[in-house]
């Protein structure tokens, strides 16, 4: 175990490097934008463009630019500083990661909540009504674009401008070390949200897994030996047909502690996302760079958390 955790380590920089060297040549190869000229002001002189590139560092070749911003992070976890509010990046991430985090951790909880369940109920209620009703919404859920979704939530549901005002919409986001109830009602919308298409995806993937998990030998062996119903599916059917939600599980929460870009905009909440989306429209390489970054460590180490999960959900991994 030892030794093949120390492999998929070395992996893990070694993808870190690659995410790093990627994202540097797309913002040199494909420029949107002048940096220089952005944090010059309105009707700059070329000599002002021109003193902000020096001062930014970005009139050296792009491998020296790269070397330093490398040693920096490595030597002394330096992400760098903004091109825009020249604020230390690695404190700007570090004060938007909690909302990250309380998105991310309450959509999860709740989509599995969902989706599971309603998984479950559809393969052991197939081709009946409960079965149809579900998988109908699920593919509704799957169809709607989280923006849109997340619009029409707040024209429906939001207390400053919803039509039926239940829950806060936008731009009431609270940290929950200042107020613990505000910040769980700023983001009950943003959890619905964010859960549904996950929600109906996951119980379409283990309505699928269960129901050809239950044609199997073993399953048939175990009902003829006279045990429950419930702990055929539960115990016996869903140990084999979680495996794979487990990967998916994973890459889901790697990729939204990145940051959940579209529902951090849509109801401004302050995360990285929304970080990262501020970053792009305004060509902050240090900002773009360190969200990419911590985005590819969260997808990394889910994916080593779901290797080490599979030995536990499945014993045949153990020996394999």
């Amino acid at each position: 175990m030892a030794g093949y955790l120390a492999r998929r380590l070395l992996w893990v920089v070694a993808l870190l490097l690659a995410v790093s060297a990627i994202t540097f040549a797309i913002f040199y190869t494909l420029p949107s934008a002048d940096p220089a000229a952005m944090r010059a002001g309105r009707q700059p002189t070329p000599q002002l463009i021109a003193q902000v590139r020096e001062n930014l560092g970005l009139d050296q070749p792009v491998y020296v630019q790269y070397w330093r911003y490398m040693r920096d992070l490595v030597l002394h976890f330096d992400f760098g500083f903004s091109y825009q509010s020249n604020a230390p990046v690695r404190e700007q991430i570090l004060d938007r990661l909690p909302a990250t985090l309380s998105l991310t951790g309450g959509a999860v909880v709740l989509w599995l909540a969902i989706g599971l369940p309603v998984g479950v109920i559809s393969a052991v209620r197939r081709r009946r009504w409960p079965d149809r009703l579900a998988m109908g919404l699920a593919l509704v859920a799957i169809s709607a674009p989280v923006y849109w979704l997340g619009l029409v939530a707040l024209y429906l549901f939001a207390d400053d401008i919803g039509r039926f005002p239940l829950l806060p919409g936008a731009n009431s986001y609270e940290p929950i070390s200042q107020d613990p109830a505000a910040w769980l009602g700023s983001l009950v919308l943003p959890w619905l949200v964010l859960a549904a298409s996950f929600a109906a995806f996951y119980a379409r993937l283990l309505r699928a897994n269960l129901l050809e998990a239950m044609s199997e030998d073993y399953i048939r062996t175990a009902r003829a030996k006279g045990l429950p119903e419930r702990q055929v599916v539960l115990r016996h059917g869903m140990r084999a047909a979680i495996t794979p939600i487990v990967t998916v599980v994973g890459l889901d929460v790697g990729i939204l502690l990145g940051g959940a870009v579209l529902v951090e905009t849509v109801f401004n909440v302050p995360g990285i996302g929304r970080l990262a989306y501020d970053a792009i429209r305004t060509a902050d390489l240090p900002v773009i760079q360190g969200t990419v970054l911590f985005g590819a460590f969260f997808i990394v180490v889910a994916n080593l958390v779901v290797d080490l999960a599979y030995a536990w959900i499945d014993p045949r991994v153990r020996t394999a």
